[in-house]
């Protein structure tokens, strides 16, 4: 008919419906991301690698590929460079990346980041503030935070 839209609402609503079901579907069983398409025994070549149980990093994977983006903000945060850090100590980058991934309090780690208060904060909530303490000592035994 003239004058009409080529999809009716209705339509529109169906073709979401079942877009939303296929994305679900798709979260639901490929859990483990690019690692679902893994072998085996390429799963414990990459957790050998790693240092990580096969489990852990199964569920590492699971959590997606932005799980630890508050770890570069915090890092920021409290004046250290994350690609320096990555590139001068890889193993301790992983482990805090590890540990953010895994980490219960993203809420409240996002609301001190947004209001300021993450450096003055970080160690009441943070699982990595230890590590950040051990790296600032490290880095200046006269500084403090």
């Amino acid at each position: 008919m003239p004058g009409q839209s080529p999809t009716s609402p209705a339509i529109t609503y169906v073709l979401d419906a079942i877009a939303n079901w296929v994305n679900k579907y798709r979260r639901l069983y490929d859990r483990h991301g690019d690692l679902g398409q893994c072998s085996r025994d390429e799963v414990m070549r990459i957790a050998n690698d790693l240092a990580v149980p096969p489990t852990e990093l199964r569920a590492l994977a699971a959590k997606g590929p932005a799980s630890a983006d508050l770890l570069e903000k915090m890092l920021i945060a409290l004046r250290v460079d994350p690609t320096a850090l990555a590139q001068s100590n890889p193993a301790v980058m992983r482990d805090l990346q590890r540990l953010c991934v895994a980490c219960g309090q993203k809420g409240r780690c996002q609301h001190e980041l947004t209001e300021g208060t993450a450096v003055e904060h970080f160690r009441d909530f943070c699982p990595n503030a230890f590590t950040l303490d051990a790296l600032f000592k490290q880095k200046d035994p006269t500084a403090r935070h």
